[in-house]
């Protein structure tokens, strides 16, 4: 019985690990260079980064984007996000990793 809860919070612990990092190592405030605004981290050949520019769009919700291809900064940025897909955004502290249309629209609007 032991073994099992031991492999059920290592799975949870693997699971969580950008939220418990997080907690430990707070994010830089990237957003304070573009007035609180949202950024985006993507491509231009990315199609969920597509999806998630027309949902910010659609929305009003004002962002900021950088190629991680032809900026080093956004690269760099991303990088340090734990990035290692596209599209990531960061949203009032909080980094999403892939489209979540429910979960930008929810922090966006907190904001």
């Amino acid at each position: 019985m032991k073994k099992i809860i031991l492999v059920c919070l290592a799975l949870l612990i693997y699971q969580k690990w950008d939220v418990i990092d997080q907690h430990f190592n707070p994010l830089p405030d990237y957003a304070a260079a573009h007035d609180g605004k949202v950024i985006l981290y993507a491509t231009a050949w990315c199609g969920y980064c597509k999806k998630a520019r027309e949902l910010m769009n659609r929305n009003n919700i004002p962002f900021y984007e950088y190629d991680i291809e032809k900026s080093k900064e956004g690269n760099e940025q991303h990088k340090s996000l734990g990035g290692r897909g596209i599209p990531v955004l960061l949203i009032n502290g909080e980094v999403i990793k892939g489209y979540d249309a429910s979960r930008i629209l929810a922090l966006a609007k907190e904001g």
